[in-house]
């Protein structure tokens, strides 16, 4: 963290001066400027009554929060390949969102294991191919540029039904994969 800089993007906000702060502290303006620039570090009870003299506090200047990651990059995917299917995870660590999207390849005549009852929905996009969504033991064909949406609540899979290689998204919420 720089400490310095916080300090000084505080003041200005307030719009006060090197002066008028130091003042309000009993410190001298070369002190604040040599803090601003990271020259000094204050001690507890000076930083303490710079932050009230900013009308902040200790937990909130040093409270960060983490910033929102937005995109994510091919890198990041974590694969796993098993028995003619390939999984991609497209966002790490989705198992702690309200959703979990997987980019899932399937070889001609794969299918995915069985994913049983659970609450929540499943939703997906055919990018290539041809795949059965398998849901209860009745068989729902879709093709390249279609789409699926169900409930959970049955025993489900999904099967390769073309020749070639077949590429779908699949977004399951609450996250099950």
């Amino acid at each position: 963290m720089e400490l310095g800089a916080k300090l000084k993007d505080m003041r200005q906000k307030k719009n006060l001066t090197q002066e008028e702060l130091a003042d309000r502290c009993e410190l001298t303006k070369g002190y604040i400027s040599q803090l601003e620039n990271d020259l000094t570090s204050p001690s507890i009870a000076t930083l303490v009554d710079l932050l009230n003299a900013l009308g902040s506090n200790l937990s909130d200047f040093f409270h960060e929060e983490a910033e929102e990651k937005v995109v994510f990059t091919q890198e990041e995917y974590i694969e796993k390949q098993t028995d003619g299917m390939l999984w991609n995870w497209v966002i790490p660590n989705a198992q702690k969102n309200a959703m979990e999207p997987l980019l899932v390849e399937l070889e001609a005549g794969a299918a995915t294991g069985a994913d049983f009852p659970h609450e929540g929905e499943e939703f997906g996009y055919v990018l290539e191919g041809k795949i059965a969504v398998v849901k209860a033991g009745k068989s729902h064909t879709a093709k390249k540029g279609e789409s699926f949406y169900f409930t959970a609540d049955k025993e489900h899979c999904i099967v390769n039904k073309g020749k070639g290689k077949a590429k779908f998204l699949w977004i399951s919420t609450p996250p099950n994969f």
